[in-house]
């Protein structure tokens, strides 16, 4: 009995060592998509990954499929100057098959640094021995993304 209740503190504190770990290296991750360096970001798609992304009438619009359509899509939410943030992040599942929630919010400025864009999302994404091979993105309000796009269109900031 005791042998199993160390193995059961053990494997708990091994879980959570592993989802600090994970948090951290998803921060910098989304510190260096801050400064304008999607690679990171980019790095955790497994190469047949699917991102799915609210239906609209926007750049983001629609499923990604594929490294080179998320580079896409990340090369455009670079291009729009957003930034963001992993407030909570859940994790469950052996590493094998883990599926990570995070609840991420951006925002975004002009040139004359007037907030344009603030939102929350959901983030939901499937993996597989640590590359996400499938993330649906939700957000709360997706009219505030159609009020990007326009504004983005306006200062002719092109979809890549």
């Amino acid at each position: 009995m005791k042998r199993s209740l160390s193995a059961a503190v053990l494997a708990l504190a091994a879980r959570g060592l592993m989802v600090r770990l994970l948090r951290a290296k998803l921060n910098r991750d989304v510190d260096a998509l801050n400064r304008g360096d999607y690679g990171p970001v980019l790095a955790n798609f497994a190469p047949d990954a699917v991102l799915h992304f609210n239906e609209g009438d926007h750049r983001w619009a629609g499923e990604h499929r594929g490294k080179g359509e998320i580079e896409r899509f990340l090369r455009n939410f670079v291009a729009a100057g957003l930034r963001g943030q992993i407030n909570e992040l859940a994790v469950a599942g052996p590493p094998w098959r883990m599926t990570l929630v995070a609840r991420f919010d951006d925002h975004a400025h002009d040139p004359s640094g007037r907030e344009i864009y603030r939102n929350r999302t959901a983030l939901v994404a499937r993996t597989r021995w640590g590359r996400i091979v499938e993330q649906e993105d939700f957000y709360a309000d997706t009219a505030r993304i159609g009020e990007l796009e326009a504004s983005l269109r306006e200062r002719g900031v092109a979809p890549a």
